[in-house]
């Protein structure tokens, strides 16, 4: 029985596909949706600004709102309650480090641009190979 499932939410569409598959298909599980806001890096992205915060939790809780907003609304379309975590990492790392407390791991199939599936790679793949509890990826 799936008690606790893990959706990871980017803000892309098929994020969204992902958290919308686990309210329909797991209505009597703990939903927890996690959303992992980037590290400063060698090319710097929208990561940058978090490297000037005071308090880059704090930052990071800032940039996610608009994702979890709009996992909160989908919950309520649902009249169902969710959890929400937000990461400060890389997602497929966060995603699998996060995994482990969970039944369960559901992603969308892609990310929200192109850029970032080509600089970071493909995010549902890597978390499919690695992950310790089934992952389920939706498109």
């Amino acid at each position: 029985m799936i008690a606790r499932v893990l959706v990871a939410m980017d803000g892309s569409e098929m994020a969204e596909h992902a958290l919308e598959f686990a309210l329909e298909n797991y209505p009597d599980a703990e939903i927890a949706v996690l959303t992992v806001v980037g590290v400063p890096t060698w090319f710097m992205g929208e990561a940058a600004g978090l490297v000037l915060a005071d308090d880059p939790s704090k930052a990071a809780e800032s940039r996610a709102e608009t994702v979890l907003q709009r996992a909160h609304e989908l919950a309520a379309e649902y009249d169902a309650e969710i959890n929400t975590i937000v990461a400060l990492g890389t997602p497929s790392r966060e995603i699998l480090t996060h995994a482990e407390s969970y039944d369960m791991v559901i992603v969308g199939g892609h990310g929200r641009d192109l850029g970032s599936r080509l600089l970071l790679g493909n995010v549902a793949a890597l978390v499919t190979r690695r992950s310790p509890v089934p992952v389920t990826v939706v498109r």
